[in-house]
């Protein structure tokens, strides 16, 4: 009886285990997500570009776009959105898999968001959850400036103003 006892716990044990780990393990990829993207989201698998009826899918770093009647993957945009601004652009976060087989449903649900080019960015973002992000220019300042600047924005012993609006060094 003990045996089967202690059987039963250590099955109960495990399982609770798995469902603790399967609980933390939530998806995060917002060190993935590109600079160019909307800030706001802990996870994004495509972005839809409601301006030139494309995505974007994260976890491969690909645009998907219409060749003829297929759709295709490629690192960059095709050479006719070449006046294209992804920075300057709306997108839309699909958390579907395979988005464009429902395109459909993407142009008239997300038309009214063409020409938009109020969203905030991730690479303009003061959130220090974005700092990760590479493209995130507070970032890059950060590890530029990372024991270089006290903070205070006084010269820089060269003669030039270290960005922060106080003497150049010429008194």
């Amino acid at each position: 009886m003990k045996k089967l006892f202690l059987a039963a716990f250590i099955f109960i044990g495990v399982m609770s285990m798995q469902k603790a780990s399967a609980q933390i393990n939530i998806s995060i990829n917002i060190g993935s997500q590109p600079a160019w993207g909307p800030v706001g989201y802990d996870h994004v698998s495509y972005y839809y570009l409601p301006d030139i009826n494309c995505y974007y899918d994260v976890s491969r770093s690909e645009y998907i776009y219409l060749n003829g009647r297929r759709w295709v993957y490629g690192r960059a945009l095709p050479g006719r959105y070449s006046n294209y601004n992804i920075y300057n652009s709306y997108k839309v976060i699909v958390n579907r898999q395979t988005p464009y087989r429902t395109n459909s449903v993407d142009i008239r649900s997300y038309a009214k968001y063409k020409g938009h080019h109020s969203q905030p960015m991730i690479r303009d973002s003061r959130d220090q959850k974005y700092y990760q992000n590479k493209g995130n220019k507070y970032h890059k300042d950060m590890q530029r400036n990372q024991g270089h600047d006290n903070g205070k924005g006084h010269d820089n012993g060269r003669g030039h103003d270290n960005g922060r609006g106080h003497g150049n060094g010429r008194g």
